[in-house]
């Protein structure tokens, strides 16, 4: 049986090494949402229904007389995350474990920006940003028998609850309120934690530092890092020496070079992708960090925690023209093969429309999966922990002048040229109806409004947008990443993110996504992800 302090809550929002745990029977996880509820599965057909509404600003479970119920779980379990693009003054109430009276009965805006029942506001911006509109707040609500949350008129537009339950005979405590002082105490840590970022997560003791300078000629390829033992690589950092090469060159050499590892005895590499786009953004190298990954001027870096059994080997290739020099340092530790023989292996993919053995007839158009586009699909016992997008939206400027901004805004633009719209679906070990069902691209990274101008950029420690056009009108990256909030799975993983624009919209227009998808999987699992060619890869990296 499993006891859990809310500071043991708390501390699992910097602790990568749990990632490479394997789920217990039991575990789950998902999100309620506001989506539109006219998306349903019908099970007499095996087919779905109105799959690409897209009314999701109010959607709810039922009413009742205190209000529209959004969210009800039986426990054990916590909240990890809560998200809205617009909270207002209508009340959110919290009922804890069947009780009737609600421990939270405050207006929605005020769960963002006060702390327990303090006159002060709340001052954990770490945990609980504003991302370009968006509210997000990382407080875990944590329940040991049942939550209900019931919104009052008024509430705002939009919501996320996004949760994890544990396997019955969990003990956890119980959300009352208010946070006792070991509980604010923990909070404070872990947000002072989250404002480093790169540095915030768990330490590990017993670290070895490998360093490495490689000159990689056009062409060829080179090992920079193998080891036969048991162990787990902890930091990966590499420092491009990009000094002679124009930005047109870097963003093109960055596609060109690609990240291999291999995990045990495997064939197969379990990481491979082009390297920039590894780190978490692309085109090119686009400034911003985060808990697992980042990427300054100078260095791109990694935290990810990464065990092996019998050793790993770290390839970086040169399929481009230019010969490249970098420096690497690689941190790993020693473990015992007991442990690591248990351990998740870490995986990671980039890919661009790739639907593997799904049957793409039914995500087109006139299908009843669309609007759907895949994201990950896998098999066998792991972890979803997250993703990073390059969207290269791009548009002919209409002839009709705007009265504001570029294209106007709201229902006055001169153009649709909003590519966000799509909400994520996650369905897990064969359920027919995904436990993950969202409200829009941009409210699943954590930011809100995004198709009106001013279009920011902006970083935090489990969601960025490192780069957007200043008019939105060509290259957009996005990463969101889950930690506290991973999605376990026993046999199976299907997430998908929902595209309304196809590849080509208009007669010069066109909306392209290519992924790197980050995960835990089972040791002797292998996916179905290959290599893509660079030609492929070259495409839609500039302007």
């Amino acid at each position: 049986m499993q006891t859990y302090t809310y500071p043991d809550l708390v501390n699992k929002l910097v602790n990568l090494r749990n990632l490479a745990v394997p789920p217990v029977k039991g575990e789950t996880s998902g999100t309620f949402s506001s989506y539109d509820r006219s998306s349903v599965y019908d099970e007499t057909t095996d087919t779905y229904q109105e799959w690409g509404a897209n009314r999701d600003g109010d959607g709810f479970i039922r009413k009742e007389e205190e209000g529209m119920v959004v969210l009800e779980l039986d426990g054990p379990g916590v909240i990890w995350r809560v998200w809205s693009a617009i909270a207002k003054e209508g009340h959110m109430k919290i009922f804890i474990d069947g009780k009737k009276t609600p421990v939270f009965d405050r207006p929605f805006r005020a769960f963002f920006e006060s702390y327990s029942d303090e006159r002060s506001p709340l001052n954990f911006p770490e945990l609980t940003p504003i991302l370009s509109r968006g509210r997000n707040s990382y407080v875990p609500i944590s329940f040991q028998k049942s939550i209900k949350i019931i919104f009052e008129e008024g509430w705002g537009e939009y919501y996320h609850f996004t949760y994890t339950t544990f396997p019955k005979g969990t003990i956890v405590p119980s959300y009352t309120g208010v946070f006792d002082k070991e509980s604010s105490i923990a909070l404070a840590k872990v947000d002072r934690k989250l404002y480093r970022k790169q540095d915030a997560h768990e330490k590990i003791e017993n670290i070895k530092e490998e360093k490495i300078q490689k000159v990689i000629q056009s062409k060829q390829k080179e090992t920079i890092f193998e080891t036969v033992n048991s162990g787990a690589m902890t930091k990966f950092v590499i420092r491009p020496k990009f000094t002679d090469f124009s930005q047109e060159e870097i963003t093109e050499i960055l596609r060109s070079v690609t990240l291999s590892i291999f995990w045990d005895d495997d064939e197969k590499a379990s990481v491979w992708s082009p390297l920039g786009d590894f780190f978490g953004t692309a085109p090119g190298i686009n400034s911003y960090q985060s808990l697992p990954l980042g990427m300054t001027e100078e260095y791109f870096y990694s935290n990810w925690f990464m065990p092996y059994t019998k050793g790993v080997k770290v390839i970086i290739e040169n399929e481009g023209e230019q010969k490249i020099d970098i420096e690497a340092s690689i941190c790993h530790t020693p473990l015992p093969i007991e442990e690591t023989s248990h351990l998740l292996r870490f995986h990671a993919k980039w890919h661009r429309d790739e639907f593997l053995d799904l049957d793409k007839e039914r995500f087109k158009k006139n299908g009843d999966r669309w609007p759907d586009w895949p994201l990950l699909l896998v098999e066998g016992k792991g972890r979803y922990c997250g993703v990073s997008m390059h969207v290269y939206n791009t548009w002919e400027q209409p002839e009709e002048e705007p009265q504001t901004w570029w294209y106007g805004r709201w229902k006055d633009k001169t153009i649709d040229w909003w590519w966000g719209e799509g909400d994520e679906k996650f369905f897990i070990d064969n359920e027919k109806f995904p436990s993950t069902f969202g409200t829009g691209s941009e409210d699943y990274i954590g930011y809100a409004w995004a198709a009106e101008p001013p279009f920011s950029m902006f970083e935090s420690a489990f969601a960025s947008q490192p780069y957007v056009e200043l008019d939105a009108n060509g290259h957009t990256s996005v990463n969101r990443f889950h930690v506290g909030d991973n999605v376990p799975f026993q046999e199976k993983f299907e997430g998908f993110i929902e595209k309304y624009k196809s590849n080509h919209w208009g007669e010069n227009n066109c909306c392209i996504y290519s992924t790197v998808v980050y995960w835990y999987q089972e040791p002797d699992v292998k996916d179905k992800y290959g290599k893509v060619n660079l030609k492929e890869r070259l495409k839609y990296i500039h302007n």
